[in-house]
């Protein structure tokens, strides 16, 4: 396909923000028709990049063309003018619409009189819902969605603006294998008729499934371009991460202690009649397909959402947790899947890493500035934390180091039981293997540690026991030396229980 005129061409394109050289002269070349992956660490690059293609940020030098032909877009809109659309990985979607305003925004068909159409937007809706495997209705408002549900109805918002390029930053990172393979099957569909793509993925098995050529990034640069048929994951490893990695996940050997958090039939939205423990010094896993309940249960033991029946003990005694403030005092922190819920994006990193916790930094209400940026410079270190300074703008780290910060917040707080609600989501395998270690040291030092995560393959590397769940009931629990991908999914699979059972 390179040999034809190509659909797209980045010549050259320089990026910096304050303190950091994000793109160094990088090209990039997309034929028609061709999927093209674009892979490195966090903090390579790759997003500033595709995020100069889709008019979010303006390169510092450099040039785009499209068919052979210069061209500049200073906005989103004007990319998407053009032909070029973006599904983030992080969802961009109003929460506040609906199913069918956010998939046809800017585009709902209105009627003879000017009105809009409702019923054709829904049929519009409805059949590209099918094409991206979502069975919802078009009216359903987008916040009652799951993380995973967005993801796909962002695919579904791309395909509605009729794009000749298309980017998917991380497509995968929630989706079940079937969902995978219904992307895959519409990614397929969309190349065979001439469209584009630009995939960005940290799950290199699914580079040589779907793309035909890899691009891969290293500090700003790209350092290699590859056909797929004539590279391996192992050589893909080795020029994104530029070091052995090693056995990815620390060496089991801890010694679980007094139970540290537990729950007896604990029933909410999406859950009913969980009872579990955690001990202190364990880390307890818990796996299951999207939408069995998983999150949903650890945003309850928070106190973020409300619990119907059953109960929390914290250090073997009755526990009220009412809201987060609770869990934070009773020493039970949670870390969400989806990052932006815990950072504040306009402020430093040393802000975001001590703003859970004024008693280290203020007396009578007054920050100690000094103390608070020696805490967080210790942190920085201790964490790894890349960071030019403790006042960057969290917004410009990558997302291994944004979940660093926040462990950071949780560490200083002295917290006894940490719930991780896919902490490695659109993590490099780098950036995976120090976040296991950090989950490893936490465990070892006596704290507790709940890891939820669709990563069989981090599910059974890091966990002392495993939890499955299945549509919202606890399925089973293995002990972690037994645990094989083959007796989790057999336990996460759904059986025949009437689904009317599970809405408590």
């Amino acid at each position: 396909m390179r040999d034809s005129a190509p659909l797209l061409r980045l010549t050259a394109i320089s990026k910096s923000f304050p303190g950091v050289r994000a793109l160094d002269g990088v090209d990039l070349t997309v034929g028609a028709g061709e999927v093209v992956a674009l892979i490195g660490e966090n903090g390579a690059g790759k997003s500033t990049l595709m995020k100069i293609l889709n008019g979010i940020y303006q390169p510092d030098g450099g040039e785009i063309a499209l068919d052979g032909a210069p061209v500049s877009f200073p906005t989103p809109h004007a990319a998407l003018s053009r032909g070029v659309s973006m599904v983030h990985q992080e969802p961009k979607l109003c929460l506040a619409l609906s199913v069918t305003e956010n998939v046809l925004i800017g585009r709902l068909p209105k009627g003879r009189f000017g009105a809009i159409d409702w019923r054709q937007a829904h049929e519009r809706t409805r059949e590209l819902l099918s094409r991206v495997g979502m069975r919802v209705e078009p009216t359903t408002p987008t916040e009652r969605l799951s993380i995973a549900e967005r993801q796909q109805l962002q695919i579904a918002k791309a395909l509605a603006s009729d794009s000749r390029l298309i980017v998917l930053d991380e497509p995968t990172a929630s989706l079940t294998p079937v969902e995978v393979d219904v992307l895959f099957g519409i990614v397929r569909d969309l190349q065979a008729g001439g469209v584009s793509f630009i995939y960005i993925s940290h799950h290199l098995e699914e580079i040589f499934r779907i793309a035909q050529s890899v691009s891969v990034l290293k500090d700003g640069r790209k350092v290699a371009d590859r056909r797929v048929s004539e590279t391996t994951k192992e050589e893909l490893l080795s020029l994104m991460v530029g070091r052995d990695i090693g056995n990815r996940f620390p060496a089991k050997g801890r010694r679980p202690g007094a139970p540290a958090l537990e729950v007896r039939n604990l029933t909410g939205r999406g859950f009913r009649n969980v009872s579990f423990r955690v001990h202190k010094g364990e880390v307890v896993g818990i796996a299951g397909l999207v939408g069995a309940g998983r999150t949903e249960l650890a945003r309850a033991i928070f106190g973020a959402d409300p619990v119907k029946g059953g109960e929390i003990l914290v250090d073997g005694k009755p526990a009220a947790i009412r809201n987060p403030a609770d869990a934070i005092r009773l020493g039970v922190a949670y870390i969400a899947e989806d990052r932006r819920d815990g950072l504040f994006m306009p402020l430093p990193v040393r802000e975001n890493i001590t703003v859970v916790a004024p008693e280290a930094i203020a007396t009578n209400g007054v920050i100690r500035e000094r103390t608070q940026k020696s805490i967080a410079l210790d942190y920085i270190k201790r964490l790894n934390i890349r960071t030019p300074s403790g006042e960057q703008q969290i917004r410009f780290l990558s997302g291994g180091n944004q979940q660093k910060c926040i462990l950071a917040r949780w560490i200083i707080k002295g917290v006894q039981t940490i719930i991780f609600d896919e902490p490695t989501r659109g993590i490099d395998v780098g950036a995976k293997t120090e976040i296991y270690r950090l989950i490893d040291q936490l465990a070892s030092e006596g704290k507790a540690v709940i890891l939820i995560s669709s990563e069989l393959p981090e599910i059974l590397g890091m966990s002392d026991r495993v939890l499955v769940m299945e549509r919202g009931r606890l399925s089973g629990e293995v002990d972690g030396h037994e645990a094989t991908e083959e007796n989790l999914l057999a336990l996460a699979l759904p059986t025949n229980t009437p689904s009317h059972e599970l809405q408590p």
